[in-house]
């Protein structure tokens, strides 16, 4: 009985080129079709470990972790200064799924700087945000804004420390003036004093003091009166 042969059955050419096209490991730079450019480590086809990304509209750097095509871990951002030609950093820290998260230090265009906390790209946690004007405020964040507890420190030595809401002064808080030698502790309402208790602290160190010293008021109990007043406050936010 003859033996009949059949021919090997074999993929289409382009499954082939498919498989060989497939990026994983470590690869030399790739240049994508717009013109951006990677190098670094791949895992299927996605950016994966450690890399580098250059955009080619921007001239954008980014150097740190990948995880399955987006910066997740720890890394640097540069933009390209376009009067000087060069790279300035924007972000050093960490990533998840993108955007910031985690601890990192932002450099604004304007030279403020925030070092601390992050979440979802936001300023969210524990942070320090240093202003252009010399002033620093240190505390809690959420969504980009103080909010919680916080100390505001201004250049002329004055000081608040107390509670935040939306990036403003609000709640039960204190304002030091040393430059008065006077201190006012009291309840805000979105920046603004509503009632308190304004004394002199270290007047006798103060540079610019007041022509004549507060009168002292007495209280049977003062710490009874702030307590009255949060209870006010408290009852008008319920």
């Amino acid at each position: 009985m003859p033996v009949i042969k059949y021919p090997r059955i074999r993929d289409p050419l382009f499954y082939e080129w498919d498989r060989k096209a497939q990026k994983c490991g470590l690869r030399h730079t790739i240049y994508a079709v717009n013109g951006d450019q990677y190098t670094g480590e791949w895992l299927n086809n996605l950016k994966h470990g450690k890399g580098t990304q250059i955009w080619k509209s921007t001239g954008a750097i980014y150097s740190g972790d990948w995880k399955f095509g987006k910066r997740d871990g720890y890394g640097s951002y540069s933009v390209l200064d376009p009067v000087t030609k060069e790279h300035k950093r924007v972000y050093t820290g960490w990533w998840e799924n993108d955007r910031r998260s985690g601890r990192g230090t932002f450099f604004y265009p304007n030279g403020e700087l925030y070092e601390g906390e992050w979440s979802n790209g936001l300023r969210s946690g524990w942070g320090k945000m240093h202003y252009k004007d010399g002033s620093t405020y240190e505390g809690e964040w959420l969504t980009d804004q103080p909010n919680g507890q916080g100390l505001l420190q201004l250049p002329n030595g004055n000081r608040y420390t107390g509670g935040w809401k939306d990036g403003k002064k609000h709640g039960p808080g204190k304002y030091f003036y040393p430059d008065k030698g006077q201190l006012f502790e009291g309840i805000w309402v979105a920046d603004i004093p509503k009632c308190g208790v304004l004394v002199d602290f270290g007047r006798e160190n103060a540079p610019a003091p007041s022509e004549f010293p507060l009168p002292e008021i007495k209280l049977h109990d003062p710490a009874g009166v702030l307590a009255e007043a949060q209870a006010m406050f408290d009852d008008s936010h319920d």
